[in-house]
């Protein structure tokens, strides 16, 4: 079998339904190249130096079975900023099962909502899934690391050249995985993440200290098996979360891999001492949701404060009949920008909703994680049977506000994080790009807007000499942020 660039079927059961995310602006893309003579309408700003990289799923080889759009082999695509130059590259990310399946010429897992029987052994807590880093992207110690959304195995990349430098084992301190959207502290140099599994320990929280070694590590119980997805930090404190989207037992006795919704079960929120033993964790109950994404957290004296993008109705439900539309159902998502309290001397949780927008993959200036700032940003989602990121948002903590950008008819773009402008005196004194692919001519490029005004539109747009496909998280490095040692 050989590799794919437009696979237009595949998976959907014994129909033959077209998969829309194997087709059109979800398509893979087969060359790995670096372009520098790219079109500019506009003008780049100066100011903007540094590199915007996202993360998405690619498949290398013709999947097996049924496709979900989370099992792609991870790849990255770049834009770099150069005092008004700009320079694309994309390139896959090596992991362990692609250079396997590149050997075999073949691939050699199902996805996961296949049966995994006869799958090799995918990840260190032993899911038998292919770990293809393909989900989100942080910046540690000079490196961007790649991670998986069901914990994985950490995959360090050049965040200039996108050269996969292997796995990152904190010096040869990790021994288990790692989740999808580890913490990093600017101002401390520490990285905080969890991981978790179906035998014990069931979660694993974790401190990586400045030098790149794990320094701190705690075993934590919950009362069964669990899927989180995200955390969150303050200046002394992570937050973790036991949430009631859980494994569906009937499903994993038939080696299937399928979640339910429990709404007799609470949401709980586990505040715990950065580098508290598993004695000093507390934990807050709320009503019933799930969470993929954190948008900030911070303290208001003896008060944790998180803000979230809040799942209230996370069951898959098929939006046609059919096998096509269970899995379509599944990705379905609908969320809205929520904010807990806890309160350290009480025990209790308040909970507000901040906006009826169906807000998704939120950033915030990475130099301000865990401290109160004022703005946020991040995408809204299609009123679409896939999942597509329509427009940008930025919201204002201190009025409220709520100003938005749209990408056009037929236009849809990827996670914006936010690009401090040389100089930068504030989180909002600087740009978001974005990639964004049209649907109708399959073109894509890159809109680059000024932060404070969004609705103005881009001040200018980069094109691309090849179509990005839509994917999933992006990170933004600074200049310095390069020069940092290992």
């Amino acid at each position: 079998m050989t590799a794919v660039e437009q696979p237009n079927r595949s998976g959907v059961g014994d129909t033959d339904e077209v998969n829309p995310y194997l087709t059109g602006i979800f398509a893979p893309v087969q060359d790995e190249i670096t372009a520098d003579d790219l079109e500019v309408v506009g003008e780049i700003p100066r100011d903007l130096n540094g590199v915007y990289l996202r993360n998405g799923p690619n498949p290398r080889y013709a999947p097996q079975g049924r496709y979900h759009w989370f099992d792609g082999d991870g790849m990255v695509h770049a834009m770099s900023f150069e005092n008004g130059t700009a320079r694309y590259r994309n390139r896959y990310i090596r992991t362990r099962g692609l250079e396997r399946e590149e050997q075999a010429g073949a691939p050699l897992w199902t996805g996961m909502i296949e049966n995994p029987a006869g799958n090799p052994l995918g990840t260190a807590r032993g899911l038998p899934f292919k770990d293809t880093a393909n989900t989100d992207l942080t910046f540690h110690r000079g490196r961007v690391l790649a991670t998986w959304y069901l914990c994985g195995q950490p995959m360090a990349m050049d965040p200039l050249s996108l050269e996969t430098l292997g796995a990152e084992t904190f010096l040869d301190t990790l021994h288990g995985d790692v989740m999808a959207h580890p913490k990093l502290d600017e101002r401390t140099g520490e990285l905080m993440w969890f991981d978790y599994g179906t035998r014990d320990p069931l979660l694993r929280y974790g401190v990586v200290g400045a030098d790149g070694a794990i320094e701190h590590e705690v075993s934590l119980d919950l009362p069964g098996p669990r899927m989180p997805h995200d955390m969150a930090i303050t200046e002394n404190f992570s937050v973790l979360m036991d949430l009631p989207l859980v494994a569906d037992p009937e499903a994993a006795r038939k080696g299937r891999h399928k979640l339910m919704f429990d709404r007799s079960m609470p949401s709980r929120f586990g505040v715990i001492p950065r580098r508290g033993a598993a004695s000093e964790i507390r934990w807050f109950e709320a009503s019933p949701c799930y969470i993929y994404h954190v948008v900030n957290s911070w303290e208001n004296g003896r008060t944790i404060v998180l803000d979230v993008c809040r799942v209230a109705r996370p069951e898959p439900r098929p939006t046609r009949p059919g096998p096509m539309g269970k899995l379509l159902g599944y990705l379905k998502l609908t969320a809205h920008l929520h904010r807990y309290e806890f309160d350290l001397d009480t025990g209790t949780t308040t909970e507000t909703q901040l906006d009826d927008v169906n807000a998704e993959f939120p950033t915030i200036d990475s130099r301000g994680q865990g401290t109160p700032d004022r703005y946020s940003y991040g995408v809204h989602i299609a009123d679409a049977e896939t999942v597509r990121f329509s427009g940008l948002w930025r919201r204002d903590a201190t009025t409220g506000q709520r100003t938005d950008h749209w990408f056009g008819g037929g236009r849809f773009g990827s996670e914006a994080p936010f690009a401090p402008r040389d100089g930068s005196t504030g989180s909002d004194d600087g740009y978001l790009v974005s990639f964004v692919t049209d649907e109708r001519d399959g073109r894509s490029e890159v809109e680059i807007l000024d932060a404070a005004d969004l609705a103005a539109g881009p001040v200018a747009r980069v094109r691309l000499p090849q179509r990005v496909p839509l994917g999933f998280h992006a990170t933004w490095v600074r200049p310095d942020q390069f020069r940092t040692a290992r």
